[in-house]
């Protein structure tokens, strides 16, 4: 392994791990209304972009970062639009 791509992993291993707090605190409390949905929507396709980018390449560590990125922000995104659905408001007709 060549010293770039040892720096490859050990950034993709620290970017990646710091979703991993985030993710267990939105599967426990079960929300993520603190999460704008276009910034998810964004991260989340920017990711697959990513990750797309470095199959074409063969640069495992941007493989490996994203792949694992991509799966931990779609949690987050589930519940986001998971919790969006539950909390539309129920229009009256009676007026």
């Amino acid at each position: 392994m060549d010293v770039a791509e040892a720096l490859g992993l050990a950034a993709g291993t620290l970017t990646t791990a710091a979703f991993v707090p985030q993710v267990l605190r939105t599967w426990r409390t079960r929300s993520a209304e603190d999460f704008s949905l276009p910034m998810l929507l964004m991260f989340v396709a920017g990711v697959a972009l990513w990750l797309g980018y470095g199959i074409a390449v063969a640069a495992l560590p941007v493989v490996l970062a994203n792949g694992i990125t991509l799966a931990l922000a779609s949690v987050i995104l589930w519940v986001r639009l998971r919790g969006r659905r539950r909390a539309a408001p129920v229009r009256s007709e009676a007026r």
